[in-house]
């Protein structure tokens, strides 16, 4: 299955609920919101690495089509903003350790079939599990690679 989870601070509670026997996640934000794509580094990796620590993640960056309109672009430059660039999102998904960083556009329809190609290569590809090895009474991390 697919599960949308609210952004929502009233979430926050019920959203890992969702996240057991999670193969992969989106951490999606848009190219023309700088808040939240600071909300990729400052709420949504902390809680995937809190509840989720081994399971892979890709970074997306959506509303691709809004990144040259004169609107938007007007609207950004009001807040002294601009939008988020491919170079910005391929650094903060290396700095977060993300499978990959990848771009869409739900109105064009451009990139979204790579998004879900590399959701299901990033579930695919072997990868080091760390598996909790008991030696008398302190636990150990052993790598397993697979």
């Amino acid at each position: 299955g697919l599960y949308d989870t609210a952004g929502q601070e009233d979430y926050d509670r019920l959203r890992p609920l969702s996240y057991p026997m999670t193969d992969v996640f989106l951490i999606c934000f848009s190219v023309v919101n700088p808040a939240s794509f600071q909300n990729v580094k400052e709420e949504w990796v902390p809680e995937l690495k809190e509840y989720a620590p081994n399971v892979p993640f890709l970074l997306v960056g959506t509303q691709i089509d809004l990144r040259d309109d004169p609107k938007t672009l007007a609207r950004l430059n009001d807040m002294k903003e601009k939008p988020i660039s491919v170079e910005q999102g391929q650094k903060l998904a290396k700095e977060i350790g993300a499978y990959c960083y990848v771009e869409c556009s739900a109105l064009t329809q451009k990139g979204l079939k790579t998004v879900f190609d590399e959701a299901i290569i990033a579930i695919l590809t072997p990868k080091k599990h760390t598996v909790k090895k008991r030696i008398g009474s302190r636990c150990i991390n052993c790598c397993l690679i697979t």
